[in-house]
This record gives C-alpha cells, structure tokens and sequence, in this order.
C-alpha cells in the first residue's frame, strides 16, 4: 500500500501526533537541529516535504530535512532518523 502524500490533512495528522506523543522529541528538535539550547516549549505546526515548521517559546522555526521527503512514510523515517542522530539528552 502507498504512503500518503504529504498533504495539509497529513501535516496536520502528523503534527498532531508528534505534539501528543512525543512531545520531548519536538522540543530535541528544536534544541538540536534548531540551535535553541534554551527551549522549554516547543511545538510541531507543519511539515511540509522541504522542513518541519515548530513554535518554540513562542516563536517560528523552520527545521530543514537533508532530503525532499517523498511520503508519509518518508517523513516518519526522517523524523525517527533524526531524532536517533541526536546525542543522549541528560
């Protein structure tokens, strides 16, 4: 079966899931691939296939992918992908 393509209703989906379940990897992101050390906050608005869009404390932040994501699938690889990359947090 085809993944979904990265449409505004799979962003939202997505997003929606990330916010709730892991939120602790929103705020890594941000931390980590958005250069905020000091981020408390930090919540996934959008992805779209170049970048993933965050409000962190309150303000925007465009996260970018090191590839055109091609899929739903694709986008929750990168995510994982990332996420893994990352250093242990404390």
């Amino acid at each position: 079966m085809a993944a979904d393509p990265l449409t505004a209703a799979v962003s939202d989906r997505i997003c929606m899931h990330m916010n709730d379940d892991h939120a602790e990897a929103v705020v890594a992101y941000a931390r980590h691939y958005g250069g905020i050390a000091t981020a408390q906050v930090a919540r996934m608005v959008a992805i779209t296939p170049e970048a993933m869009q965050l409000e962190v404390d309150g303000q925007p932040l465009s996260v970018a992918f090191d590839h055109t994501l091609s899929d739903s699938e694709d986008a929750h690889r990168t995510l994982v992908t990332m996420l893994r990359a990352m250093p242990a947090q404390p």
